[in-house]
């Protein structure tokens, strides 16, 4: 994926001129969601309570993220989650187990870094085009798991919900960035999937200042936090920014992302001073796109390095460094949504 078009910031021209397919757009998606709300096309539920984290705007606002945050706070609740992803490009014929050395550009790098991630924690990750087969699979392998939290699927309604703002346990959340909802309008006009004002249970808002209730719901705002950075080459070197700009006299930041610009914005809020490379989102890395930088100081983010990590010419790169970041979701939050997922179990 590409970065997005600046005319999905405005209602300009060019965003006027692509309206219509919006409306056509619109059109086919509402058309496609009454198709499951009469049973006319077939959807499917967990036996276990569902959490969904999605947004209305395409490409990076910071589903991940967030998917991690709520499965290791409701570990420490007590609670056995295991997550959902479709995977890359949905490609795979049977449900799969994800591990910390499955291969990116087969598996996806969200996932593969998801899995990296909550490995040490048992928390188990599984892929498969259809949430429902991937959810089954997980369940099966794992039967201790007592909900499923689904990375993106706000749109995938195959996947049955009882949303808990109508009495269920399941959880729908969308999370938005700085960038709000743009132009408002749907794709392509705009950056929309569904508009706007699309009923959800809660709202997240990342690194940002939202109104308390967004289209109906209560919002959260959540701050993202930066650590250590550590080397590619040998991970028990770490080393703070301000180290890192110290010891450094060029720093290239770099980030394959669908909103590149908020790594961005985070390395400078911390005083640093570099120049940026903005990559395609879901960058593959085949090309090295730092053979002909001199900086001294590589920085690029921990989805990035699960593709770096596993090839031979960015591993013996000593100048790449890795960025964690980390993100802590209100306790007011997670109160709720623990008593959601308590709820008795529909008939």
């Amino acid at each position: 994926m590409r970065q997005a078009p600046r005319f999905w910031e405005k209602r300009g021209l060019l965003a006027r001129l692509l309206w219509p397919l919006s409306k056509l757009f619109g059109f086919i998606s509402t058309a496609r969601r009454y198709l499951y709300e009469f049973k006319i096309l077939k959807s499917r539920a967990l036996p276990v309570p569902l959490i969904i984290v999605g947004n209305i705007r395409v490409g990076g606002t910071g589903k991940t993220p967030t998917v991690l945050a709520i499965a290791k706070a409701l570990q420490a609740k007590g609670f056995h989650p295991g997550i959902i992803s479709r995977g890359y490009k949905g490609q795979h014929q049977d449900a799969e187990a994800v591990s910390p050395t499955s291969s990116p550009s087969v598996i996806g790098d969200e996932p593969c870094y998801m899995a990296q991630q909550l490995s040490p924690l048992n928390i188990p990750v599984y892929v498969h085009r259809q949430r429902f087969l991937a959810a089954s699979a997980l369940l099966e392998a794992h039967p201790n798991v007592d909900v499923i939290i689904s990375d993106d699927g706000l749109q995938h309604y195959a996947l049955e919900r009882w949303p808990a703002r109508e009495g269920g346990r399941d959880i729908e959340l969308v999370v938005r960035d700085a960038r709000g909802e743009g132009n408002e309008y749907l794709l392509p006009a705009g950056p929309l999937r569904e508009p706007s004002s699309r009923p959800r249970d809660y709202t997240i808002n990342m690194g940002t200042s939202g109104e308390p209730y967004l289209a109906g719901s209560p919002s959260f705002d959540v701050e993202i936090k930066v650590k250590k950075a550590y080397q590619l080459q040998n991970p028990s070197n770490t080393l703070s920014l301000s180290e890192l700009q110290s010891s450094s006299e060029k720093i290239l930041a770099a980030a394959g992302l669908g909103n590149p610009q908020k790594f961005f914005d985070l390395l400078k809020a911390q005083a640093l001073e570099f120049d940026a490379l903005a990559l395609a989102d879901h960058y593959n890395f085949i090309d090295n796109p730092f053979t002909s930088t001199s900086a001294d100081v590589i920085l690029i983010t921990e989805k990035d390095a699960v593709k770096c990590s596993q090839l031979e010419t960015y591993k013996d790169d000593h100048r790449i460094w890795v960025l964690p970041i980390e993100i802590k979701l209100p306790a007011s939050l997670m109160d709720l949504m623990a008593d959601i997922i308590k709820r008795p179990q529909p008939c």
